[in-house]
């Protein structure tokens, strides 16, 4: 009996080992702004795909943009993927703004919860502060004249990325057999669709209200894929979730603007903490650590670099401040220049990669109070009386050991001192320092009952 179980587990062990890859499919999921982290997590799942060969990849999203590069990125491992690819925008109120537009209409399968939105794929640094919308679909005007001769089409190579970028988009949508015609609009005009507007303009394919309705709309579709056509079969497929390692969630987490500009703001103040009690140590190590993870996150983010000098000198300032007192001068003119290093350090006007100004205003303040407090004690301290080397001893009273006539030897704080006083003292009187010179004390005498 024991034998035939043994063979029944290496029965069931060999069946679970030989079982179809086609029985899972993978879920990956975006959510947030779209930068180097979520490429490299995106790209390395797909490329794995490859290889493990799941029914399908099934990647929910919910973004409001991110940086054209890393979209880019994405696309290209979603085009040559063999395995299909379909984009789901969820759950309800969730949106695929700006570059996720570009990766649902690379996607094999586009779909869409309902209450979702997509669209306004017009990349943003092409919009200038003060260009007013185009009218010309109202006048019946062709776009692409007006968009070169207008004066405010921006320069020309505004003009030569807006048009890359609806090239792009266009080619996306010709590759699918999706809406071409809108595709434009949504770079151009920055047009947006709800899901049922999608669906009827052949925006996207599907719109399902969660994922196993989704599955269930999508059994039995035909897919093009790169050199070939597949049947999907979704019918009972298990869901094998994929979450970035600790390598990629490590680089999602510094390529968040607020949480580098939260490294660097540590790192500045650990060195200024060692600058103004050198020797403690650790807060030396900690700030060199911050800002170089700082460094890092600023290679994967597209920095300005005034508002990184901006920020050097700040730093150069408030160094100075500790090193050479100016009673604020420097520390002020550090922390102006710290201030608008801030705003000016990501040079994006994409909400998600700029440092929220909640932030700005929080270290603005510590800052300030931390200038404060550093003047502060300056202050008082250089209005204190010494209380170490010679200067200290002006003021004290000591014993006259022989005859001032008008030198001689006197003990002041238990110390033998070579004194001299313009008046004539008597051995064993009383005397105090006036003055300190060349290491021997101007003394006068004192009265019992007074000076």
């Amino acid at each position: 009996m024991s034998g035939r179980t043994g063979w029944w587990w290496l029965w069931l062990l060999l069946f679970s080992a030989l079982a179809p890859a086609q029985e899972r499919y993978w879920q990956l999921n975006i959510k947030g702004a779209i930068g180097p982290g979520i490429s490299d997590y995106l790209v390395t799942e797909l490329n794995q795909a490859q290889l493990e060969r799941p029914a399908l990849v099934l990647l929910t999203m919910d973004t409001p943009g991110g940086l054209y590069s890393a979209t880019r990125d994405i696309i290209s491992a979603m085009l040559e993927s063999s395995v299909p690819v379909v984009v789901y925008v969820s759950p309800g109120g969730a949106r695929a703004a700006s570059a996720g537009t570009y990766i649902l209409y690379a996607s094999h399968v586009a779909a869409m919860a309902p209450g979702t939105h997509l669209g306004a794929a017009t990349p943003v640094q092409m919009m200038p502060a003060g260009t007013p919308p185009s009218d010309d679909r109202d006048e019946g005007k062709n776009e692409e004249k007006d968009d070169e001769s207008s004066p405010s089409a921006g320069s020309a190579m505004e003009r030569k990325s807006l048009n890359d970028a609806i090239a792009y988009l266009r080619s996306l949508a010709q590759l699918r057999g999706r809406n071409v015609e809108w595709a434009e609009q949504a770079v151009r005009d920055a047009a947006t669709l709800t899901a049922p507007e999608a669906l009827e303009q052949n925006v996207i394919e599907l719109m399902a209200g969660d994922i196993a309705e989704l599955l269930q709309q999508l059994d039995g579709r035909e897919v093009k894929l790169k050199n070939d056509t597949l049947t999907l079969a979704t019918a009972g497929l298990i869901a094998e979730q994929r979450q970035p390692d600790w390598r990629q969630q490590f680089i999602i987490t510094i390529s968040d603007p607020n949480i580098a500009y939260l490294l660097m703001l540590v790192g500045v103040y650990g060195l200024l903490l060692e600058f103004y009690s050198p020797g403690f140590g650790v807060s030396g190590v900690i700030g060199a650590i911050c800002l170089l993870l700082a460094m890092l996150s600023l290679q994967m983010l597209p920095f300005n670099m005034v508002g990184l000098g901006l920020l050097a000198l700040g730093l150069a300032l408030m160094v100075a401040e500790g090193l050479s007192p100016s009673f604020g001068i420097f520390g002020g003119g550090g922390l102006v220049a710290f201030v608008l290093g801030s705003v000016l350090l990501f040079d994006t006007p994409d909400e998600a990669f700029r440092v929220a100004w909640p932030f700005i205003a929080a270290f603005t303040v510590f800052s300030l109070g931390l200038i404060l407090v550093v003047v502060r004690m300056i202050v008082k301290q250089r209005r204190a009386a010494p209380v170490s080397g010679t200067d200290a001893m002006v003021g004290e009273r000591g014993v006259a050991l022989t005859e001032l006539s008008p030198e001689g030897t006197v003990l002041v704080l238990g110390e033998r001192w070579q004194a001299h006083s313009p008046q004539p003292v008597s051995a064993h009187s009383t005397v105090m320092v006036v003055a300190v010179r060349d290491l021997v004390l101007e003394v006068k005498p004192v009265k019992e009952t007074g000076e």
